[in-house]
């Protein structure tokens, strides 16, 4: 991931509802969700859903599936980890301990992680 790669996945992310949606969508998991769905769970007007996932698509953080007359949508977590990945790429400057905690809370093991 480059640097305006990942500034846009960062201004995506940095607006309230596509924060939500993204996390949404994160629990969705490989199910995903319609984007009426999307819109409905979040109180959205479905344009204005609609234009917030465009921008998290754009930046590469959901993916949309076209079912029929529909459109399912999905956290793209290859993206995801491409923006991490880019934001720790320096971490640690050769101490890697330093940054086991934050690797330890993004690996899902099962394990329940606590609400923040």
């Amino acid at each position: 991931m480059d640097t305006q790669s990942a500034l846009a996945a960062l201004a995506a992310l940095g607006q309230e509802t596509r924060l939500e949606v993204f996390r949404l969508l994160v629990r969705a998991g490989e199910d995903g969700l319609p984007a009426g769905e999307i819109a409905l769970r979040l109180g959205a007007v479905q344009n204005t859903a609609s234009a917030h996932l465009k921008i998290l698509t754009q930046a590469g953080l959901i993916r949309p599936e076209r079912e029929g007359r529909s459109v399912r949508y999905f956290a793209d977590m290859t993206g995801f980890r491409d923006l991490l990945a880019f934001l720790m790429e320096d971490c640690c400057n050769g101490a890697p301990e330093m940054c086991r905690p934050v690797i330890d809370a993004v690996v899902c093991d099962g394990t329940p992680k606590p609400a923040s």
